[in-house]
């Protein structure tokens, strides 16, 4: 904590941002505070002239320049009052998080009562890497100084009891002391309750209840036609990710365009895009998330030919790899709980399904991409094979020759053309992909010296 008067230059302010955010995390606490009005000496409350809300740096308002200079972003907040007639201004400073706050480029860190760049303390930069190397996001508070009651009222522990199959408690310590067991909440030596990112992020009423969170919320925009110049609705899940996931894909059911199917004179219908799939690349996408990435959130964009599915961060391993590499998670604890609830499996085998019903329904191939910090998979509508261009008919012989790999077997032109649906007679289509796919280097044949008519293929990679 920071006592000052009067001092209210922004760069004394936005180096005191990171000084005290990289310190509170070096001490273990939530967050560090300024205030304003207030003796260092005495600490006596002497009332400032210092008005953050009126505040500028050259034409912008303070709190806009300083979110700009500040990376990562913090999410700082200034509350003005008056104490026995005199104003004071407390500035609340979220801890650091994942790597040190940097000011203009430049981390500070508080030593004893002195502030410091933190490259001239090396043993203290050390100790501040361990810490976050250490504190996982889930771990790490959403809501401190919590009572009682407001955790059963900020937290949807009956959904959390409902998702867990159990029946819940009938006392409200043992409700608690369930919750705490799954690490969502955890005593503070107040003798109150802090709620964990972990507890919010999966099972909050209203996400919005917890500030550093509320930009985590999953949006699903819709647009009119294969752009974004004309959105028709936007929509946002303000729950948990848990308590919130079946709402979430019953409304895209809901939304996602359908197949009018005829059969013996009876008509059905059927859903553009296989609802396991839609399932699968939802959960990843909120799962494999990267929670350090400020100001985004989870995505899904459904335009007239294609939905778009993504998440914050770049993904752990190529995305050319996403079908057979073993599970990476850098979210263990979500991961775990999402799988004991039967929301997502750890088995890897997610972009298999999603492959796999793809294949089934005879949809173009998904594909997987990274852009910029974030990491995107993309779901196609149907269009027959003579109006796929050649990237879409590559990728998809790649990902079906991923996927009779990782079943221990090998594609053939057989059973390219059943994926495609091509006759047999039209087997030389098949052959062309194949040479396609073979030219980009994404499959090679089983043995270099078979024949063309049984020949066998395999992923580059196996």
């Amino acid at each position: 904590m920071e006592f000052k008067t009067n001092n209210s230059d922004p760069q004394d302010i936005g180096a005191y941002i990171s000084a005290l955010s990289n310190a509170a995390a070096l001490a273990g606490k939530t967050n560090a505070y300024v205030v304003w009005g207030v003796s260092d000496d005495t600490h006596d409350v002497v009332g400032t002239a210092f008005r953050p809300s009126l505040k500028k740096k050259g034409n912008e308002d303070l709190e806009n320049w300083l979110q700009r200079v500040l990376d990562p972003q913090v999410h700082f907040r200034f509350f003005e009052t008056t104490y026995d007639g005199k104003s004071v201004v407390v500035l609340e400073i979220p801890r650091a998080a994942h790597r040190p706050v940097q000011f203009n480029g430049v981390e500070y860190v508080r030593v004893g009562s002195c502030r410091q760049k933190l490259k001239d303390h090396p043993q203290i930069e050390r100790e501040l890497w361990r810490i976050f190397d250490a504190t996982p996001f889930e771990d790490l508070s959403a809501a401190e100084r919590v009572t009682e009651t407001d955790v059963l009222s900020l937290l949807d522990y009956t959904g959390y009891f409902d998702l867990l199959r159990i029946s819940p408690p009938t006392s409200q310590q043992a409700v608690l002391s369930r919750l705490a067991g799954d690490r969502l909440i955890e005593s503070d030596q107040a003798g109150r309750w802090r709620i964990t990112n972990l507890g919010a992020v999966l099972f909050a009423k209203n996400i919005d209840d917890f500030r550093t969170l509320s930009r985590k919320a999953v949006r699903v925009v819709i647009y009119k036609g294969n752009d974004r110049l004309d959105t028709v609705h936007e929509h946002v899940v303000r729950k948990g990710y848990a308590v919130g996931f079946e709402g979430l894909i019953e409304y895209l059911n809901a939304i996602l365009p359908r197949n009018e199917v005829i059969e013996k004179a009876l008509r059905r219908d059927e859903p553009m895009y296989p609802e396991q799939a839609i399932r699968e690349l939802v959960a990843n996408a909120l799962i494999h998330q990267d929670f350090s990435v400020t100001g985004a959130g989870p995505m899904i964009e459904v335009f007239r030919d294609r939905v778009e599915i993504t998440n914050p961060g770049r993904p752990l391993m190529s995305t050319d790899r996403f079908l057979d590499t073993p599970p990476q998670s850098r979210n263990e604890a979500l991961a775990s709980l999402m799988r004991r609830i039967g929301i997502c499996e750890e088995r890897g085998s997610g972009v298999d399904k999603v492959v796999y019903q793809t294949e089934r329904f005879r949809l173009p191939a998904p594909s997987f991409e990274t852009c910029d910090n974030a990491t995107r998979a993309v779901l196609f509508a149907y269009k027959p094979l003579r109006e796929m261009n050649r990237a879409d008919r590559v990728r998809a012989c790649y990902l079906h020759a991923c996927l009779r790999y990782v079943a221990r077997d090998a594609m053939t032109n057989s059973s390219l053309r059943e994926r495609f649906g091509i006759e047999e007679h039209n087997s030389s289509t098949a052959s062309r992909i194949i040479r396609e796919t073979l030219e980009d280097g994404l499959i090679k044949p089983y043995d270099p010296s078979q024949g063309r008519k049984y020949a066998r293929y395999l992923p580059w990679w196996a």
